[in-house]
């Protein structure tokens, strides 16, 4: 198939160092010239519109055209020049002028294979290039990454382009196959042919090859193989693999201890990041003898957070210890009414000044994904600072006892660590969204979401608490919002003296007692305002309150737990600085179960304690104080 080519023209005039070329106008290095009845123009000139590369050779001072079809050679003075290494006679001898060589342009013409024509001082030159068709890329892919001998599939991904857009006819593979055999690195090279009749060059991808890989080795081992009943098994996993990518563990069986004598059957099945797996079973053997009774054991050795099981009944009889609560002043807004919600609007609005602790808890039942967002206006005439600090975010999930665990301790987590305050500036009259983190997330249908966060303002704002669809901007919806309906169960309102202290001196621990919360004597319902209809508000619950208890003699070897006496809890506590996630991945469920928040030492100590009610779980709440049994070798 002949190539196809373009048509090039080039109009010159005599005296003149204008170049059109293809209607396009360019300057010359020299004007043309004539010389002893012959035309003359720059080499380099004329080189560059016939798009040949030239070069100089010094050493035998020569002046070199290249092309992809011809390669030309001039010398100054010589009447001969070359092409294509054939010695042509010039119509002229080329010569030096103010440094630029210059030579006959009809030699030149002739060479490059152009027509000329002249019309009074006007030169046409015209010529033809071949337009040599783009190369096709057998660019290819080989998958997967990891390739095992005698055992993957591969396959061989098609990444080959043709800037002609013709379809391939033909390829040749060097080197191809479906499945390596035997280990090592390979080449797979590839061409394809395209329906002009162009192959492109070879495309080569380099494979490495692994060994087979072979399935894991279950194995563990115990502190020894016969224990008493009450004794703590230690297991070690001790599995390996060839490649030592073992993704998944699973033990049944391996219980930290065993309460019954007799032979207990331990299960290991180990899985590689390839599906292969491997299973070991061992035998431990439980004697008769007994170091510690179920109940001993779990109250000695169950983690903190971590469940046990309890006499829930047997609770109730312990003696309560009568505290008395400090209020603080502290101002708290709640928002959980209504804490199902079905429409976009305002849940609620307040005007503040100074630090709040905002409380949100809410379940999206709007039928399709919305953000909620805290908005504060400056409704003065001066500009109001304002900070953010601790904050605390759960969801959304599909859970709201999830949703109001998380936020606790994530609040909890923050206040300890004390960040950073984040001011900013409102000016007269604007309105900005102080807590964007809560908006990045799109409550989904069903979805719960619960958050806690203190704000501070040298001057009052008009804070707004608003639901709407996910993508709207809320500070543009604002004005058009309206205030949505209470649903007659929930709490929203302003709350002060929000924070409270309980300063225990007595000692506890020496027998069994507890600490009655959300009892609603002692820890009496905290009372405050709707401010969206002016009524009285009962925080039901006190939930959003702080806590901070002091327990200045906690007897020696005193287990504190919490055990829920209003049903569900889930939730978070520090204990002397630390989080303890009360059920860790689970929730207490039922008055028969504790979780464990601290253990003394040996000696008496004071032990303090932060916490907030956790949204989605219920009261009251009962802080057990019991003696542990003695440690037993």
């Amino acid at each position: 198939m002949e190539s196809p080519s373009v048509k090039e023209k080039l109009v010159l005039v005599m005296g003149g160092a204008k170049m059109i070329h293809n209607d396009v106008t360019y300057q010359s290095a020299q004007p043309v010239t004539s010389n002893d009845g012959r035309t003359y123009i720059p080499f380099s000139s004329i080189a560059a519109r016939y798009g040949y590369s030239i070069t100089y050779d010094a050493l035998k001072k020569e002046s070199i055209a290249k092309s992809a079809q011809h390669e030309l050679v001039f010398k100054a003075g010589s009447g001969f020049a070359i092409r294509d290494g054939v010695k042509t006679k010039l119509a002229g001898i080329p010569y030096i002028s103010k440094g630029y060589l210059m030579v006959p342009l009809r030699s030149w013409g002739e060479m490059a294979d152009s027509t000329i024509a002249v019309v009074g001082k006007q030169i046409t030159l015209k010529w033809s290039i071949a337009v040599m068709p783009q190369k096709p890329m057998a660019d290819f892919e080989v998958q997967p990454a990891e390739i095992y001998a005698g055992q993957t599939v591969v396959t061989y991904v098609d990444h080959a382009t043709n800037t002609t857009g013709l379809p391939f006819v033909e390829e040749r593979w060097d080197g191809r196959m479906d499945m390596f055999l035997m280990p090592g690195i390979y080449t797979v090279t590839r061409e394809v042919e395209d329906s002009n009749g162009v192959w492109s060059d070879p495309y080569s991808v380099t494979v490495t090859v692994k060994a087979p890989n072979q399935p894991p080795v279950a194995d563990f081992a115990t502190d020894k193989t016969h224990y008493r009943i009450g004794e703590t098994v230690h297991y070690k996993d001790i599995s390996t693999d060839d490649e030592n990518a073992i993704v998944r563990h699973t033990f049944t069986g391996n219980d930290n201890a065993f309460f019954e004598p007799g032979d207990k059957i331990v299960t290991l099945v180990v899985e590689d990041k390839h599906g292969l797996t491997s299973t070991i079973v061992k035998t431990i053997t439980v004697m008769n003898e007994v170091l510690y009774t179920r109940d001993e054991y779990d109250r000695l050795f169950t983690a903190a957070g971590d469940i046990y099981t309890i006499d829930g009944q047997a609770v109730r009889s312990f003696p309560a210890y009568k505290y008395k609560i400090i209020s603080e002043s502290a101002q708290m807004v709640r928002s959980n009414s209504p804490e199902t919600l079905v429409q976009e609007g305002i849940e609620y609005y307040a005007q503040m000044t100074g630090k709040v602790r905002f409380m949100f808890h809410n379940v999206n039942k709007i039928g399709y994904p919305v953000t909620i967002h805290l908005l504060a206006t400056n409704m003065g005439n001066s500009t109001v600072n304002y900070n953010k600090s601790t904050m605390g975010m759960g969801g959304p999930t599909p859970s709201p006892e999830l949703a109001g665990k998380l936020s606790t301790s994530r609040y909890l987590t923050s206040l300890v660590s004390d960040p950073a305050e984040e001011w900013s500036a409102i000016r007269p009259g604007e309105t900005k969204e102080i807590l964007p983190e809560i908006a990045k997330s799109p409550l989904k249908p069903g979805d719960s979401f619960s958050s806690y966060v203190d704000v501070y303002s040298d001057k009052e704002l008009l804070y707004n608490i608003v639901v709407v669809a996910a993508g709207k901007d809320a500070v543009t919806e604002l004005p058009n919002l309206q205030v949505m309906p209470r649903d007659g169960k929930h709490v929203r309102g302003t709350f002060y003296k929000a924070d409270r202290s309980i300063d225990i001196e007595d000692q506890l621990g020496i027998t069994q007692q507890l600490i009655q919360i959300g009892e609603k004597t002692v820890d009496t319902i905290l009372d405050g305002i709707d401010e969206t209809t002016g009524q009285l508000e009962y925080n039901l619950g006190n939930y959003g309150v702080l806590y901070r208890m002091h327990l200045s003699r906690v007897a020696p070897r005193t287990l504190i737990s919490l055990n829920a006496r209003g049903g569900l809890y889930t939730g978070a506590f520090l204990v002397n600085g630390q989080l303890v996630t009360v059920a860790n991945n689970q929730a207490l469920r039922s008055s028969d179960q504790a979780a464990v928040l601290y253990r003394t030492g040996d000696s008496e100590e004071s032990v303090d304690i932060v916490f907030t009610i956790a949204s989605g779980s219920n009261l009251p709440v009962a802080m057990t104080f019991t003696p542990l049994p003695p440690l037993r070798l």
